[in-house]
């Protein structure tokens, strides 16, 4: 499968599911006021790039996530993903997006 050719259609739906998602998230939930101030810097890739190159990962047939984001999306992916952060950044971003 060409990832290249798909990876654009791909975003699009992923981007029109997280505003969606997003918008039932922020109805549904609870706020804390706690008192504390809490860091809430953006990250540079937006919850749906996360996901459009984790999707892309599964579909590539790639066996390792680390080799294929620092030596695929970082090299050949960097005209649909511009602000590439660090593998480590990735992963935590992951995770936030799970």
């Amino acid at each position: 499968m060409n990832i290249d050719a798909n990876i654009v259609e791909i975003y699009y739906f992923v981007d029109d599911f997280v505003k969606e998602y997003s918008k039932i998230i922020k109805n549904a939930c609870i706020s804390s006021n706690d008192g504390k101030k809490h860091r809430n810097k953006p990250s540079k890739l937006s919850m749906a790039e996360v996901i459009t190159i984790l999707i892309t990962f599964h579909l590539g047939g790639f066996r390792n996530l680390k080799h294929y984001y620092e030596f695929y999306v970082k090299k050949h992916l960097l005209k649909y993903f511009p602000k590439t952060v660090s593998y480590n950044r990735f992963v935590e971003l992951q995770q936030s997006v799970l």
